[in-house]
């Protein structure tokens, strides 16, 4: 059997990213999204959410790009008040350099995740699910903490970042690096991962593919798909004025991707290829029918 979560990343960024999302979900194949703390349009995708009650929502955990929900005395490891205000760091390189180095302080991670999901639990978000922007908890210093905040918190399930090496080829260095990393530490987070009780699916694809999804590129995925339940990576919106004020790389490729995810050839396609749909909540209530708590089945390996 083959299972596909199709999750929508960066709900509560902007007014035309919430539109796009609830859009491809409505009328397309997204049947989850992740949504941000630390969104300037946060309120916004908590009303959407309330309004569309089938839509799984998780948490985008944000440790870069952003600033903390914590006050900086109980972050100072994670965050830099260099221009100003505090914020957390800019680079993922710079991050990742100070993860890999034992720089920073695992209780004040949980702590800030934890934060940041209380924040849409206390809006009246039925957490489903945590997953991170720039795929930060890749490092053992943050899906460890990222882990416990899960079970504190009482969120069933965590993306499994890892794409199988079957997708995986990409000519972006920053791509690569962040592949390797990921790779490097699978076998230290499916460790973590059977010890918290957490469940994840088998893996992502998509990844690679981010900012730069074609209806070819797609079609490709989907015919590859391995068996096992895999979730799709998506980031669908609208390119828009607001969009432009924003720090990111995704912004044409947001309104590619909803089209792609609207598409009446995508629906058929996977009707086609027998795929279920599938959204984090109902993974999650799968789980607990099973016997065992699923893992990654090293479908990257």
């Amino acid at each position: 059997m083959r299972r596909l979560i199709v999750n929508a990343d960066d709900f509560g960024l902007t007014s035309g990213v919430n539109r796009g999302i609830v859009e491809a979900h409505e009328h397309g194949i997204v049947t989850s999204a992740t949504l941000m703390a630390c969104g300037s349009k946060f309120q916004e995708a908590v009303d959407w959410a309330a309004r569309s009650p089938q839509l799984s929502v998780g948490c985008h955990v944000f440790l870069v790009d952003a600033s903390p929900v914590l006050h900086l005395r109980q972050v100072s490891s994670l965050t830099t008040a260099d221009s100003g205000a505090p914020k957390f760091r800019d680079s993922l390189i710079s991050f990742a350099g100070l993860a890999m180095t034992g720089r920073f302080d695992e209780d004040q991670i949980e702590a800030e995740i934890t934060a940041q999901i209380r924040k849409l639990q206390t809006a009246g978000i039925r957490v489903s699910h945590l997953d991170s922007h720039k795929h930060t908890d890749m490092f053992p210093v943050v899906f460890r903490p990222m882990l416990r905040a899960a079970r504190v918190c009482g969120v069933p399930a965590v993306r499994n970042p890892v794409e199988p090496l079957l997708f995986a080829g990409t000519k972006n260095w920053k791509r690569r690096f962040q592949l390797g990393i990921l790779r490097s530490f699978r076998t230290s987070f499916r460790k973590a991962l059977h010890e918290s009780g957490i469940t994840t699916p088998d893996g992502c694809i998509g990844i690679v593919a981010t900012g730069g999804l074609t209806l070819d590129t797609f079609r490709q995925l989907i015919k590859s798909l391995p068996e096992g339940t895999w979730e799709f990576v998506t980031h669908p919106g609208y390119n828009d004025a607001e969009l432009d004020a924003i720090r990111t790389r995704l912004r044409h490729s947001r309104e590619n991707e909803l089209a792609i995810l609207t598409s009446p050839e995508t629906k058929e396609l996977l009707q086609r290829e027998q795929i279920e749909l599938i959204s984090y909540r109902e993974f999650a209530l799968f789980a607990q029918q099973s016997p065992e708590v699923p893992s990654p089945s090293g479908q990257g390996k």
